[in-house]
């Protein structure tokens, strides 16, 4: 008789990590509903929330990072480490998982290896071009690893990877520019600016854009919508004049249709908003974050910008480029048009899907394994 797969996700403390799991995990159940699926994850992560509200069971795995600085905090870790791997062993034995799925996060590091020593098969997902130390270590023992940037394959030191792409929702692609102009209330014929520090804002980029707006408003055929995030949108309302062609908003929840009004974005270069990028073929001016563990950010930038589907710009360079830089690539459609080519030529709409189907095989190849486990 056959008995659903059984499928154990780890990934968590950022969105980065948290949502691609969530969307492969999606894309399991729709290619089969009976799946049987669980996560693991800690209580200060993102996590805690965004995977009961999807619609999965989570349990509670004590993790923390070690940090490189002095702090009183690393004195915890070896006891924190030694109650997650525990925590760790008693899920996989509870759940009996006929596969494994990281996708990065501290919380992904115990849990993978656990299942691993139990003899469950691992799959692993790297959403960034320079690879996260979890996923490095976990790779000498994955089944599979799927990666999201070409670069990343150097960083396996010779282990097969799969390219597929970071599992985001296909649907940013499909909005319609029409509705997203409704939406935001702009005159059709602009030129929409986009910028946005992430879901969370970026102090540094609003500071750079509070002092750049007025002259980048110069040019009479840009609209810039400009998401400050929640917490500093206070402080940037209070300093900046209304004006009929900038949208000074805390948050973008419809990013479909943002995306689809967007002539250039002017972001950060998280792993997922680079693959959103490169899926919805928007040119952009891409900003690192310096404040992320390995460079991350950087390496993703280089990776789009050496296609040339964008313009990368060191945060410090940011206030003396901006203005030249925003109206030098609004005014040129070519250029603009080359760039939005080479993105799509990045975009893996199917990655969710593909990855699901990696997930599915190797749990049908494991099907008796959940009983070498008990």
């Amino acid at each position: 008789m056959h008995q659903p797969p059984r499928i154990l996700f780890a990934g968590g403390g950022t969105g980065g990590h948290v949502y691609p799991a969530i969307a492969i995990a999606d894309a399991v159940r729709e290619l089969e509903p009976k799946a049987v699926i669980a996560f693991a994850g800690t209580t200060r992560g993102l996590e805690w929330k965004a995977v009961p509200a999807a619609g999965y069971e989570i349990h509670e795995i004590t993790v923390s990072g070690f940090k490189r600085s002095f702090s009183t905090e690393n004195l915890s870790f070896p006891f924190k480490l030694l109650k997650g791997m525990k925590q760790s062993f008693e899920l996989v034995s509870g759940f009996r998982p006929m596969v494994g799925v990281g996708t990065g996060g501290y919380v992904s590091g115990p849990v993978m290896r656990a299942a691993t020593l139990k003899q469950c098969p691992v799959v692993i997902q790297e959403q960034n071009a320079f690879p996260g130390k979890t996923n490095l270590l976990l790779s000498r023992h994955a089944s599979e690893i799927h990666i999201a940037f070409p670069e990343a394959r150097d960083r396996f030191k010779g282990r097969e990877c799969k390219l597929s792409g970071n599992p985001i929702r296909a649907t940013l692609a499909t909005a319609d520019r029409n509705d997203g102009l409704e939406h935001f209330g702009i005159e059709d014929g602009k030129m929409v600016v986009f910028m946005f520090g992430g879901s969370g804002g970026s102090g540094a980029m609003n500071e750079i854009m509070l002092s750049k707006i007025d002259q980048i408003l110069s040019r009479e055929e840009i609209v810039m919508i400009w998401q400050t995030g929640d917490r500093y949108y206070d402080s940037i309302a209070s300093q900046v004049q209304q004006h009929p062609r900038l949208k000074l908003l805390k948050y973008v929840d419809r990013m479909d249709l943002a995306y689809s009004v967007t002539d250039l974005a002017v972001c950060r270069s998280g792993a997922i908003t680079c693959s959103e990028l490169a899926l919805t073929g928007t040119p952009a001016v891409l900003v690192p974050s310096p404040n992320v563990a390995e460079d991350h950010q950087t390496y993703n930038a280089r990776s789009l910008s050496d296609a040339g589907a964008a313009v990368l710009v060191a945060e410090s360079d940011l206030s003396e480029q901006l203005v030249d830089l925003i109206h030098g690539m609004i005014a040129d459609s070519v250029k603009r048009l080359a760039m939005s080519k080479r993105a799509t030529e990045r975009a893996y709409p199917k990655a969710a899907t593909t990855i699901a189907e990696s997930v599915l095989a190797v749990a049908a190849q494991n099907a008796g394994g959940q009983h070498a486990q008990a």
